[in-house]
């Protein structure tokens, strides 16, 4: 068995880590380097949190062949060493003649050289190459030398900082050690200063996931919760896709002055015609109708900064745009589907009814999720496994909030999972060390994960699923991943008294612990630090249990759902009448289409169809004929200045056929109403 489960965990690590990069990035469209960077830095992380259980258990190992070898050597004349081995801190049976190797066995030189790999990898990524390749990824310049050459001054300052922060650890060490540095000492200070960065943010992320975790699947139990916040997320949404349209259209305007004042024979033509591919369809047609109609700049040629700067805006405007249109979508998905489970709860048949059935029904739906087997999932099953998930991850939480504020008492011992993995090592049980210490770190870490794909700044990070994230969100969620991994592995085997800089325990340690050498050089850390900090996470538990953080973003301007606030209740308000809209609007599409539909089978599809195609045709031509006139006419694109007085020609105009988003600006040059629409007398038609 010896490498044999170590090889089935990088694997499945690998396809694991592949699944969320495929979820959350395109693997298709987006650049190779970015991808690989990313997956590479998602890899390195699993593969610590899964393959440190077993490191674990080769610990217990090495410290049973060690009591044996203890055993043999100590006589009745050597009081000394029989007085040690009766003060071990890890009591357990007398050791058996010879110890039973674990069945994840793997030899001590493998498990010493793997970790170094890993480890050192991941910190040359989170802390060198992928700083430079976000910055790479997000420049606007146009060849591989000019971004390289942005990347290099924005991470200037960034380097600088911490190369400050590492020189005053030199100096503090120096000193106290007298000036004597050895190069493990120099290593070990790098380490630490790393460790001490990530534990600090470990510890902010773990108390609020250790509590929204299982609060959040107490709550998805209630359907009523659900609904209402699926309202306030419509209602947020629109006016994030609103926002985004808005910030789309005035790119696209710089883009067309800027397209309208250089001329084909200008040496920056290039660039231009670069920013041009990067823009949606619809505005290159736009802009290929309108550049005869107006010069407005064309004396005062833009500079090649300029372009620079717009093309970075022209790619963060519009995938910020498709990342809306995606999840506004998926929202208004999941708002139909929710309002479909209340009714079928009100319904006395057992029978799930959807209100706008599944184009592609596959053989699953068919034959195995039927309508009745979804009636009993969703109104009955569903609510009381969440709600026992839900106490099942308190409990969990529980236990590790105690643990991290006792962790630090060896005597008596008060940390569960300490508790846990003595009583399994004092009868050389792996299997239950391995299963203990991999429930624990896997729960702290989707505790950690978890808050760092859900966790937003503003528009510059954001993890969004269904392939809508950015280059620059998934470099930084390796960055953290690669920072937060680390320290979270030793805070964990501080936990269950194997880390011997926290628990002074004189015991064999892991393959883990032995490269981040010895914490002792730093004694204000590993004495202060490392061990009363992480009780921090118990007041922040209490902050995210009574939604502290929540009320303050709703002060500052960055509404959370919060059921107890009379302005997110107006937000529900709002959203539940964007879904009414949304769903007659649906409604009557699918209506026309059954029409269409039964046209067709009643008097024949030849005819039908030559009719309808002939019908469309017309139609066509006669809304793109007037269109037509006035985009060769009228200049559609407008300056706005505050210091000019005057403004060019445009068009303004009332769009009542696109309702998906009120009070925004169109696309295409017209602007909505601000005020809301006013009653027809055939509106109810």
């Amino acid at each position: 068995m010896s490498g044999a489960a170590l090889a089935v965990v990088v694997v499945v690590v690998f396809f694991l880590a592949l699944y969320l990069l495929q979820r959350y990035g395109d693997l298709w469209k987006q650049q190779r380097l970015v991808l690989f960077g990313t997956l590479l830095s998602w890899y390195l992380c699993f593969l610590i949190v899964f393959i440190l259980p077993l490191d674990v258990s080769m610990a217990v190992y090495n410290q049973c062949n060690s009591n044996i070898a203890n055993t043999t050597t100590a006589t009745p004349t050597n009081p000394s060493s029989r007085s040690e081995a009766n003060l071990s801190p890890f009591p357990s049976m007398s050791p058996p003649g010879k110890c039973e190797e674990p069945w994840t066995y793997i030899p001590n030189d493998t498990l010493e050289v793997f970790w170094r790999v890993v480890y050192w990898t991941s910190q040359f990524l989170t802390w060198l190459l992928l700083p430079f390749m976000q910055s790479y990824a997000r420049s606007g310049a146009f060849s591989v030398v000019g971004k390289i050459k942005t990347a290099l001054i924005e991470n200037a300052l960034y380097y600088g900082s911490y190369l400050l922060i590492f020189i005053a650890l030199l100096i503090y060490v120096a000193v106290q050690l007298k000036w004597k540095l050895t190069l493990a000492d120099l290593q070990t200070i790098g380490i630490t200063a790393a460790n001490t960065w990530g534990l600090f943010l470990l510890v902010l992320l773990l108390g609020y996931g250790l509590v929204e975790i299982p609060r959040s699947y107490w709550l998805s139990s209630s359907h009523n919760y659900v609904l209402s916040k699926s309202y306030f997320k419509v209602a947020k949404m629109a006016t994030e896709k609103a926002e985004a349209d808005e910030k789309l259209a005035d790119v696209m305007e710089e883009v067309a002055g800027i397209h309208a004042s250089v001329r084909q024979n200008h040496f920056l033509r290039k660039y231009v015609d670069i920013i041009l591919t990067k823009c949606p369809t619809k505005y290159q047609e736009e802009m290929g109708i309108n550049v005869e109609i107006s010069r407005v700049d064309q004396n005062a040629a833009p500079t090649k900064r300029v372009l620079v700067k717009l093309h970075e805006k022209v790619v963060s405007a519009v995938q910020r745009h498709n990342q809306t249109q995606v999840q506004w979508s998926i929202l208004l998905e999941q708002a139909f589907h929710l309002e479909d489970v209340a009714k079928s709860r009100n319904s006395s048949l057992r029978h799930f009814t959807h209100s706008f059935p599944l184009a592609h029904r596959g053989w699953i739906r068919r034959f195995i999720y039927t309508p009745t087997v979804e009636w009993f999932w969703e109104c009955v099953l569903r609510q009381g496994l969440c709600r026992l998930l839900a106490v099942l991850l308190c409990l969990l939480s529980a236990a590790v909030i105690w643990s991290e504020c006792t962790f630090f008492s060896t005597h008596p011992v008060l940390s569960l999972f300490a508790v846990f993995i003595q009583l399994a090592e004092k009868w050389y049980n792996y299997h239950c060390i391995e299963m203990v210490c991999f429930v624990g770190i896997l729960f702290m870490c989707v505790c950690v994960y978890s808050t760092v794909f859900r966790i937003r700044f503003f528009n510059y990070y954001y993890l969004v699923p269904h392939h809508q994230t950015d280059a620059y969100s998934l470099l930084f969620s390796g960055m953290l991943f690669c920072r937060l991994t680390p320290p979270l592995c030793l805070n964990f085997l501080g936990m269950i008294h194997m880390d011997s800089a926290i628990s002074h325990k004189n015991r064999v340690q892991t393959s883990y612990t032995s490269i981040m050498g010895s914490m002792q050089l730093l004694s204000f850390i590993s004495d202060g630090f490392y061990i009363y900090y992480p009780m921090l996470v118990l007041l922040l538990c209490f902050a995210t249990y009574y939604n502290l953080g929540s009320r303050c973003l709703n002060r500052l301007g960055f509404h959370q759902y919060i059921t107890d606030d009379d302005l997110i209740s107006d937000l529900v308000d709002e959203g539940r009448e964007l879904i009414k809209r949304e769903r007659r609007k649906r409604q009557r599409a699918e209506d026309g289409e059954n029409r269409r539909w039964a046209w067709r089978e009643r008097y024949g599809v030849d005819g039908a169809t030559g009719r309808n195609r002939a019908g469309y045709t017309e139609l066509k031509d006669n809304q793109k004929e007037p269109v037509t006139k006035i985009k060769k006419s009228v200049v559609t694109f407008t300056r706005r200045n505050e210091k000019a007085d005057e403004q060019q020609t445009g068009l303004l105009q009332e769009d009542s056929s696109d309702d998906e988003s009120p009070n925004r600006r169109s696309t295409a040059g017209s602007y909505l109403t601000l005020s809301p629409p006013v009653k027809g007398v055939f509106d109810d038609v």
